[in-house]
C-alpha cells in the first residue's frame, strides 16, 4: 500500500474509532433502556404496542436521518467546501437544512393525523385487540415528532463529520438513550401513581431525547461558523443536487421500508410477545453494529468524496478495498461471538422482573439468526458511501429492491414452520444478498478490486475466528454461569486480536490499534 493510501486509511480508521467509542457508549445506554423496558413491561401487550409505535417514525427515520438524506447532504457539503471554501458551504448548508426542516414538519403533521390508518396498515393483527390498537395509535402520535428531531440531529452530525468532528456527533445518541431512561423510569412511577398506562413515559422519553440529541450538536457547529437561520430557498443549486441524489435512493430506501413493513406485519401475526422478542434481539445486535458499520461508513464517505473529487481513482480503489478488510476484522468476531453466546447474553441482560426464561429462549433463538447478517451489514455500510461519492445512488437502490424480494420470499417459505424465526431469517437473507450485490457492483465501478490482497487478511481472520471459537466454547463449558461472559468475552477478544497482530496484515488489527493504542 502506498503512503498516501495508508494515510487515508488510517485517517478513516481513526475517524471510525472515534465514532465507535461514542456509539459504543450509546449502544450500552441503549441496552440499559431495553433492560428497563424488559424489567417493567416484559414481552406483553404494552411492549408490543410501544415497539410498533416507535417503529413507525423509524420507518421514515431510516430515509431522512441515518440513510439517504444524511448521506446526500454530507456528500454535497463536502464537495462544495472543496470547491468554494468552508464559509460558503456552511451558508448554503443552512439554506438546504431550512428546506428539509419545512418538508419534515409537514411529514410529521401528516403522520400524527393519519396514525390510526398507519397502525392499521403496518400491524393489522392489532385490530383484533382494540385496546392494543388504540394504545399503539396514541404512542405513535406521541413519538412522531421524534422523526423531525432525529433528522435534524443526523444532518448536524453529517456537517460535523465533514468538518472532521466524529466523537461528539456520535456521542449525542448516548444522550438520547440517557434521557429516555431517566424520563421513562421517573415517568413510570408517576403514571402508575396517577393510574395511567406507564408505557407513555417511555414514549415521551423518546421524543424529548431526540430533541436534546439535536440541540447538543448545534453549539459545536456554531463554534465552526455555522448559523442556523430559517431561510428556505428551493431554487438553490446545491439543494437540487441533494434532491437529485436523493431521488433514486428514495426508491431504494422505500425498499428498505417495505422490508421493515413486512417484518413488522408478519411479526405482529406471530402471537403476543413476538414483536418484543424480535425487538430485544435486534437491540443486542445493534451494539456490534456501532462497532464497525456505522462508524466506518460515516468516516469513509467524506474521504472517498475528496479522493474522487480529485479524480484519484486508484487511491479510491485502494482505500475502499482496505476498508472492507477493516470492517470484516471487527464484524466477523462479533457475529461469531453473538451466535455462540446468544442464550447467556440475553439471560444476563434481560431475565429479571417481567422478562421470563421463555422470553430469554425465544429472544436468543432470534438473535442467533440475526447475528449471521453482521459481516454482510458491515460490507454494505462500507460499499454504500462509495456509490454516494460517485453519484451512483441508483445502485444501492437496486440492491435494496433485491433485498425486498429475498426477504419476502424467505418469510413466506419459512414463517408457517418457523414462526417469528422465519421473519428473522428473511431479514438476514436479504442483508446477505444485498451485500453480495453491492460488492459485485463496487468491483465493476472501480474496474476491479485488489482481490489478491484479500487472501492473507481472510486467512488471518479465519484462523483468529477458529481460536475465538475454541476459547469461547471451552470457557463456557467450564464456567457455565451467564456471568462468565465477563471473563469469556474479554479473553476471546484478546486472543483474537493477538492472532491478527501476529499474522497481519495491518488492516486486520488497525481498528483495534486505533481503539487500544498499546497494541
Amino acid at each position: 500500500m502506498d503512503k498516501a493510501s495508508q494515510t487515508k486509511l488510517e485517517k478513516v480508521t481513526k475517524g471510525a474509532t472515534s465514532i465507535t467509542l461514542a456509539v459504543f457508549i450509546s449502544r450500552i445506554l441503549g441496552l440499559v433502556r431495553e433492560q428497563v423496558l424488559a424489567y417493567f413491561f416484559g414481552a406483553g401487550k404494552a411492549m408490543d404496542a410501544f415497539v410498533v409505535g416507535y417503529r413507525i417514525p423509524n420507518l421514515l427515520r431510516d430515509l431522512f436521518a441515518e440513510g439517504a438524506l444524511a448521506g446526500a447532504f454530507t456528500k454535497v457539503f463536502t464537495a462544495t467546501s472543496e470547491r468554494e471554501g468552508i464559509k460558503p458551504a456552511l451558508f448554503k448548508g443552512a439554506q438546504i437544512l431550512s428546506n428539509w426542516l419545512l418538508i419534515l414538519l409537514i411529514i410529521v403533521m401528516l403522520g400524527v393525523i393519519f396514525s390510526p390508518e398507519i397502525v392499521a396498515l403496518i400491524a393489522r393483527a392489532f385490530l383484533e385487540d382494540q385496546e392494543k390498537y388504540y394504545l399503539t395509535v396514541n404512542l405513535t402520535r406521541l413519538m412522531m415528532p421524534f422523526l423531525l428531531f432525529i433528522s435534524l440531529s443526523a444532518i448536524f452530525a453529517g456537517l460535523l463529520n465533514s468538518l472532521g468532528v466524529f466523537f461528539w456527533p456520535a456521542f449525542s445518541s448516548g444522550l438520547f438513550n440517557l434521557v429516555s431512561i431517566v424520563i421513562g423510569v421517573v415517568g413510570y412511577y408517576l403514571l402508575v401513581f396517577q393510574g395511567y398506562e406507564p408505557i407513555f413515559a417511555m414514549a415521551l422519553g423518546v421524543t424529548i431525547g431526540g430533541l436534546l440529541q439535536a440541540l447538543m450538536q448545534y453549539p459545536l457547529l456554531r463554534r465552526r461558523g455555522f448559523r442556523m437561520v430559517f431561510k428556505p430557498d428551493f431554487t438553490l443549486p446545491e439543494f437540487k443536487e441533494v434532491f437529485l441524489l436523493l431521488l433514486p435512493v428514495v426508491f431504494g430506501f422505500s425498499a428498505v421500508q417495505i422490508n421493515i413493513f413486512l417484518n413488522t406485519f408478519f411479526a405482529t401475526s406471530c402471537g403476543e410477545g413476538a414483536v418484543s422478542w424480535y425487538s430485544y434481539a435486534f437491540r443486542v445486535m445493534y451494539v456490534p453494529l456501532g462497532l464497525f458499520g456505522v462508524g466506518l461508513g460515516q468516516a469513509l464517505l467524506p474521504e472517498l468524496t475528496r479522493t474522487l473529487t480529485q479524480k484519484n481513482y486508484p487511491q479510491a480503489k485502494e482505500l475502499f478495498t482496505r476498508s472492507l478488510v477493516v470492517s470484516l476484522s471487527v464484524s466477523l468476531p462479533s457475529a461469531l461471538g453473538l451466535y455462540l453466546l446468544a442464550g447467556p447474553t440475553i439471560e444476563l441482560l434481560f431475565e429479571r422482573g417481567n422478562f421470563t426464561s421463555l422470553d430469554t429462549y425465544r429472544t436468543a433463538e432470534i438473535l442467533k439468526i440475526l447475528s449471521i447478517a453482521l459481516p454482510f451489514y458491515g460490507i454494505s455500510k462500507v460499499a454504500i458511501p462509495l456509490f454516494y461519492a460517485m453519484n451512483s445512488t441508483a445502485i444501492p437502490a437496486l440492491g435494496s429492491f433485491i433485498s425486498v424480494c429475498a426477504n419476502l420470499g424467505i418469510i413466506l417459505l419459512t414463517i408457517e414452520k418457523w414462526n417469528i424465526l422465519g421473519v428473522a431469517a428473511g431479514i438476514t437473507g436479504s442483508i446477505v444478498l444485498q451485500a453480495l450485490f453491492l460488492v459485485c457492483m463496487s468491483s465493476h465501478r472501480l474496474s476491479g478490486l485488489t482481490w489478491q490482497k484479500f487472501v492473507r487478511p481472510l486467512f488471518t481472520l479465519f484462523f483468529a475466528g477458529i481460536v475465538l471459537l475454541v476459547v469461547v466454547k471451552s470457557l463456557m463449558l467450564w464456567l457455565e454461569s451467564p456471568w462468565a461472559l465477563l471473563i469469556v468475552i474479554p479473553s476471546g477478544a484478546f486472543l483474537y486480536i493477538l492472532v491478527c497482530r501476529i499474522l497481519g496484515p495491518p488492516e486486520t488489527y488497525m481498528f483495534y490499534k486505533k481503539l487500544l493504542p498499546f497494541l
